[in-house]
């Protein structure tokens, strides 16, 4: 019995995610804030905008090593583009990101990889267009 309300418990729960859009939202929102000079004696602020900054560096470092690895093997993935020696990268990461999630419908099932992807390579498009190989 047990084992079958743990199936029916996983099967009825859906597409779910740790971290979910109106999260990162709220967070990315609450970082801005912060590189915007306000403070607060609040360490939740804190905690909200270091989990969207982490999060956003994060992705992008992600995508950078995994560019890295497929430029070794002769592909170029192109995505996004982000600027060499920015002092005000990560807050225009996060301002990206704020932008972008603030276009898509509140009850969004897109998840939070999906989103930064795309508000990445919307406001770093790669300067170069890639050509298929023949």
């Amino acid at each position: 019995m047990t084992r079958l309300l743990l199936l029916l418990a996983l099967l009825g729960a859906g597409h779910a995610h740790a971290y979910n859009a109106r999260e990162l939202l709220e967070d990315c929102r609450t970082a801005e804030r912060l590189y915007a000079g306000d403070k607060s004696s609040d360490p939740y602020v804190a905690l909200r905008s270091g989990r969207c900054i982490s999060y956003v560096a994060g992705f992008a470092d992600g995508y950078s090593v995994g560019d890295h690895l497929a430029d070794k093997v002769g592909l170029r993935i192109n995505a996004f583009c982000l600027p060499k020696d920015d002092p005000d990268l990560s807050l225009r990461l996060v301002r990206a990101v704020v932008i972008h999630v603030e276009r898509v419908p509140p009850d969004t099932t897109m998840g939070t990889a999906t989103l930064v992807a795309g508000a990445l390579a919307r406001a770093f498009p790669c300067p170069e267009v890639l050509e298929p190989k023949k």
